[in-house]
């Protein structure tokens, strides 16, 4: 399991949420199945970034250099041999382009190319001669992805359509899964940098990217604050009342070091992506219904 890294589930289910509730604005119907399909396709995406992040770390020999503080990783641990992860990455990769044939069916061909561009991302992110894990693109990429492919995605899968309601799910989505990794790439900077590793931390430094996850945190608050002023609707407030919670994250993160103190910090991050996109859909579900 800890390959899988189970905690970082929300991370995939967050942009689908908020993807079938902007469809649920747009139209007013939900279609189940679609859903569905469309989670167990991020989960899986998700479940690949993680497996090819635990092997490709490891066949870097990343784990030998200095002082690791991050999670464990099974095939450095020698929990699971680097074969065995591949071999689930092949088995996971053909069964997400199978469930992805499924839907080009359903959808068409916009489908076939949102899935393969994720499939290729979740692959690079440490795969490849130059994985984006070892460039200072790592935040960026997980805000394309996380926020404006899957929001959006989701969203025209389900009702054929984008709506402003799915692009502020993306950007709100996109920001905080973006904190996630920022948070993690401080934590492990001094480690990375070692490992040849330059991420935007270890090229930017801690005060800037401090600055940057304190920006990532206020993107959802300042996006429906703004969304509840223009379009004359207090309801789009509603995740506002996660505000106390980024607040108190902040401050943890102004009082932690670069080291393991952060770990705490990613992990409730991980449960704030979701919640953001919780509380952003029920404030479309409330628009729809109260018109």
């Amino acid at each position: 399991m800890a390959a899988l890294r189970p905690a970082s589930l929300p991370l995939a289910a967050s942009p689908v949420l908020a993807g079938t509730a902007a469809a649920f604005w747009q139209t007013g119907t939900v279609h189940p199945a679609l859903a569905a399909m469309a989670l167990l396709a991020a989960v899986l995406m998700q479940a690949i970034t993680n497996l090819q992040n635990d092997v490709g770390y490891t066949a870097r020999s990343g784990e030998r250099l200095g002082d690791r503080v991050g999670l464990p990783r099974a095939t450095a641990e020698g929990w699971l041999t680097p074969k065995a992860v591949r071999r689930a990455i092949l088995a996971l990769s053909l069964l997400a382009f199978a469930l992805g044939m499924g839907l080009v069916t359903l959808r068409g061909w916009p489908v076939l190319v949102m899935g393969l561009v994720s499939l290729l991302a979740a692959l690079a992110y440490m795969g490849g001669p130059r994985p984006i894990a070892y460039t200072p693109l790592g935040e960026l990429t997980v805000f394309v992805f996380f926020g404006l492919v899957a929001v959006p995605g989701t969203e025209w899968l389900l009702a054929g359509a984008t709506s402003s309601a799915g692009w502020l799910g993306a950007v709100s989505v996109g920001a905080v899964a973006a904190a996630v990794l920022a948070v993690n790439n401080l934590r492990d900077a001094s480690h990375d940098r070692l490992a040849g590793r330059r991420t935007l931390a270890v090229v930017a430094g801690p005060r800037a990217m401090r600055a940057l996850i304190g920006a990532l945190l206020a993107v959802p608050m300042l996006a429906c604050a703004g969304t509840a002023a223009g379009m004359r609707q207090p309801g789009w407030l509603l995740p506002l009342v996660l505000l106390p919670r980024g607040v108190l994250l902040w401050r943890a993160l102004q009082s932690a070091g670069t080291g393991p103190q952060l770990t705490a910090v990613v992990l409730a991050l991980f449960r704030l992506t979701f919640w953001v996109a919780a509380w952003l859909s029920a404030a479309m579900v409330l628009a729809r219904v109260g018109g």
